[in-house]
């Protein structure tokens, strides 16, 4: 590792041994960046040295607008506020809470531009679930939207950070921009190596105590130069639209580090539900979209109230992609999905394909930069066609904080992303499952999302979940957790109907012994469906009223 600026030593003093990371590889010549690097430089700065300043960087609701030059004074007022007011030193770690709003975006860039260690967290947490990122992560300092303190004045004193400021209060600006107004709006960047860490990124709990993940300066460049450059392929003309926050991966690099990489514009916008998307998407005209299946399937439902001809390009990622969706978007919009699998390990996604790339129903093939292969229980690779454990590698890796669970995320060099898949002979990877939703029922391996996309394909499902409910007889039985469409009942006629449907699209050995029927299921921040909490339910450990 490269000589480090941190003052603050904790995150690399908490990385893994070094016997633990998987192998990196910098295959592409854009990989190679310069031993002193600081990713808040190269992301807003750089624009207006090669005398772009100009340049929209940030579009919000009423009528905002930021200039590059705009958010790099922005960015530098904050730095000196922390540095001159908070006191931080190069490697604190520093909580971010807000929605996805200008200002956040320019909280992250600052701590980022001060040589700080970002840890954003998602707008809904509560306290107890604060408390364990900011006692894990040894918060120092917190820049908090005044609207989301109710949380924060929860904390136990020993949790609260020493050193809070709020932002963005609805009556009067508060303490951060009145100190900002007074603060400087030049300040030069800390003098960070490649290596050091610049995020701690918790994962989103969708399999119980979440981890926290570490990144360098170097890798969020990375994710820019593989996956965006090379399979997106943006133009700086672009308008960026995200509906995932700044704390979940996907959102970052979606909503600001791709736009911002090429010197286009990114629309940040505070409400992200499907309706307000599809408001957003009617207003500002986005080009790039991100967001989940669940919303591109809403956003179907819908489109006689929607003009979505400015889109070029719709990204699908967080839960896998059910082909009857991406059948659907194509036939309405003309658009192929690109669908994509990442993770908080590796940082953003590192297996994909865009346009007549695609192969309809497959994941895709690795990203240039990484590489991928399915392998069995003893980390042999399978051959083709044969199901078995993702594992990847490449600029980005896995890289827990102070965690026992690095060993098993990590194997021979490689990262083991806990997904099931097979890989064909032309190098296309087809998602089977997490491999903790794989069932085992009467000796058969059933696959939950291919149950889900077999349910998805009747009109009276609006969304699903299957696990494995645990049967003195069969050892687990399919369970399906369905909610219904508008107009539809649930019903012991329904659940025929379903289970008829089913054994006409698969095997009848995969059709749900038993289906039961939820208002909504249960679901991380980020839009993940919490199958685990599912699994308690059927396995009778959870009330029903907990999810619906």
């Amino acid at each position: 590792m490269h000589r480090s600026e941190h003052t603050d030593s904790f995150t690399r003093d908490n990385l893994p041994p070094a016997e633990q990371w998987p192998e990196l590889i910098f295959v592409l010549p854009a990989l190679h960046y310069p031993d002193r690097l600081n990713c808040a430089d190269a992301f807003v700065d750089r624009h207006v040295r090669d005398g772009e300043g100009a340049r929209t960087a940030i579009l919000g609701v009423g009528g905002l607008r930021w200039s590059y030059a705009e958010l790099a004074e922005t960015v530098n007022r904050i730095c000196n506020v922390l540095v001159g007011h908070m006191g931080l030193v190069p490697g604190n770690r520093v909580l971010l809470r807000s929605a996805n709003t200008p200002m956040m975006v320019a909280c992250y860039f600052a701590v980022l531009k001060a040589g700080g260690v970002v840890v954003a967290s998602m707008p809904l947490l509560r306290a107890k679930e604060l408390g364990f990122m900011i006692g894990k992560a040894r918060i120092s300092h917190a820049l908090c939207d005044r609207r989301l303190d109710s949380e924060m004045a929860l904390l136990p004193e020993d949790l609260r950070p020493p050193q809070l400021l709020h932002f963005q209060s609805p009556e009067a600006p508060a303490e951060l921009e009145r100190l900002m107004a007074e603060a400087s709006p030049h300040f030069t960047a800390c003098d960070t190596a490649q290596d050091d860490v610049c995020l701690i990124g918790f994962t989103s709990g969708t399999t119980g105590v979440p981890k926290g993940t570490m990144h360098f300066h170097r890798d969020m460049l990375a994710i820019c130069d593989t996956f965006s450059a090379e399979v997106l392929k943006p133009k700086p003309s672009d308008l960026f639209l995200c509906s995932a926050p700044l704390a979940f991966t996907f959102g970052l690099g979606g909503a600001v580090l791709f736009p911002f990489r090429i010197g286009a514009a990114a629309l940040v916008v505070e409400r992200t539900s499907p309706t307000d998307l599809l408001a957003a998407i009617g207003q500002f005209r986005p080009t790039i979209l991100f967001t989940a299946p669940t919303t591109y399937r809403f956003i179907l439902a819908r489109l006689e109230d929607t003009d979505l001809s400015s889109l070029r390009a719709c990204v699908s990622a967080g839960e896998a992609l059910p082909r009857p969706t991406w059948d659907a978007w194509l036939a309405a919009t003309g658009l192929r999905l690109i669908d994509g699998i990442g993770g908080t390990e590796m940082l953003h996604i590192f297996i994909s394909a865009a346009g007549c790339d695609i192969r309809p129903g497959a994941t895709g093939r690795p990203v240039p930069g990484f590489e991928a292969c399915v392998i069995g229980p003893d980390g042999e690779a399978l051959p083709p066609g044969t199901l078995g454990r993702l594992a990847v590698r490449g600029p980005t890796g896995c890289r827990y904080l102070d965690d026992p669970r690095q060993r098993a995320s990590v194997q021979n060099g490689w990262n083991i992303t806990g997904d099931s898949f097979t890989v064909d002979a032309d190098g296309y990877f087809w998602y089977g499952a997490r491999c903790d939703d794989m069932i085992i029922t009467s000796g058969y391996n059933v696959a939950g999302p291919e149950v889900e996309e077999a349910l998805l394909l009747h009109p009276a499902v609006l969304e699903c979940a299957v696990v494995g409910a645990p049967d003195d007889e069969r050892g687990h039985i399919i369970k399906a957790y369905v909610v219904l469409s508008a107009g539809h009942t649930a019903s012991e006629a329904m659940t025929v109907a379903l289970q008829t449907h089913v054994r006409t699209v698969v095997a009848p050995y995969k059709y749900p012994r038993a289906i039961e029927y939820l208002a909504r299921l249960p679901r991380t921040e980020t839009g993940k469906i919490q199958r685990f909490v599912l699994r308690q339910l059927a396995a009778g450990t959870a009330k029903p009223a907990s999810v619906a």
